[in-house]
């Protein structure tokens, strides 16, 4: 465990911001093969530890077939790309796609990632018969790299940071006229990373259903892991609509505190990365797209070590979760915040894992 203070941002005024919700896309995923929804878990031995009413976990170890949550996002901005293409910027229905791909030419997809995302493209690519080159970093792990190959996909490796690994993908769907499908934004490139950030409001409005079966009438935080920033831009969105919302807090590893060196700063800001257990968080610059509703609508930031977010990982994994470092950072977080800052007694907190421990392998010296 860190023995370090952690580094805590706080905004007490994104309470009061509000937002309008993004769009719904339950109802495309729901008639996507294989869909179901993901579990939601609570657990009382953590409620007690933090000091907190209830605990809830909703558990994105097995998404369609993949290990983490990145499909969700990656389907839906697929089918809006692919269709807006063609000319059908409306369709949003996988019949409707499936109708485009008998009179249409196929397409290659890039992407890429430090694992999850790119993983998910490729996926999505092969089941609509079209083809993905991925492009990654050389310091992701070994089984991440496989998976991505297993998928179908080229993959192609770069020994470079993650934001330049992204430049360089950009770059080559643009020479090769195939489609970027990107979870982060830059200028001239914000429509398909909106429709990745609309894919994910699908898990959040699962886990409302979820909790309201299991009886929670308010919750009062929810954690998020964050790497660019595009799911907490879904969670902010999603939370931010309404006036009951809960507080906000943004989970990232120490080796790769983009967003909270943003926020401390005011402005969104590039920072050195490190190598990190949380892979798919190393990420050096927030999206450019979701950057103001960060600013705005988050209410605690906080960095972990890796130490701590192995911890998480096996403590989860005793408690019947299935949860690789990324996902398990959002339980170093809350443990972070509870140790400076007491947590209220009665308040309901939801932990999205946004990944099982397939997805991300703890490294030999974590196992």
């Amino acid at each position: 465990m860190s023995t370090q203070s952690p580094v805590i941002y706080r905004n007490p005024a994104a309470r009061e911001w509000s937002t309008p919700r993004t769009a719904d896309t339950l109802a495309f995923h729901e008639s996507l093969p294989g869909y179901a929804v993901t579990p939601l878990v609570e657990l009382p031995e953590l409620a007690t530890e933090l000091g907190v009413g209830r605990v809830f976990v909703k558990v994105e170890a097995s998404r369609m077939g993949l290990p983490a949550f990145k499909i969700l996002g990656a389907s839906y901005a697929i089918a809006r790309a692919f269709a807006q293409r063609h000319g059908e910027s409306d369709v949003v229905s996988p019949d409707a796609v499936r109708a485009l791909l008998n009179t249409e030419p196929p397409l290659e997809f890039v992407a890429a990632t430090d694992g999850n995302h790119g993983r998910a493209v490729a996926r999505v690519a092969a089941m609509l018969g079209m083809s993905a080159r991925i492009f990654t970093p050389a310091d992701i792990s070994a089984a991440a790299k496989e998976a991505i190959e297993h998928e179908g996909a080229v993959r192609i490796e770069l020994d470079a940071p993650y934001d330049d690994v992204v430049t360089a993908a950009a770059r080559d769907a643009d020479a090769r006229g195939a489609l970027i499908i990107q979870d982060t934004s830059w200028e001239g490139y914000e429509q398909v990373p909106q429709w990745i950030v609309d894919g994910y409001s699908t898990l959040l409005a699962e886990a409302d259903a979820q909790l309201s079966a299991a009886g929670v009438a308010r919750l009062d935080a929810v954690a998020v892991p964050v790497g660019v920033g595009s799911l907490a831009q879904a969670v902010v969105t999603h939370y931010r609509s309404h006036p009951d919302a809960p507080s906000v807090v943004s989970v990232e590893p120490e080796a790769a505190p983009a967003i909270l060196a943003s926020l401390q700063a005011g402005r969104a800001v590039s920072v050195s990365t490190r190598p990190t257990i949380m892979a798919g968080l190393n990420c050096g610059t927030p999206t450019e797209l979701g950057w103001p509703t960060l600013l705005a609508g988050l209410d605690t930031a906080v960095a972990v070590s890796d130490e701590d977010a192995a911890r998480a990982v096996h403590d989860l994994e005793r408690l019947g979760v299935d949860s690789g470092p990324c996902g398990a950072a959002t339980l170093a977080g809350m443990r972070a915040l509870a140790s400076v800052d007491p947590l209220l007694a009665g308040s309901t907190v939801l932990l999205l894992s946004t990944e099982g421990r397939a997805a991300n392998p703890l490294p030999t010296r974590f196992a």
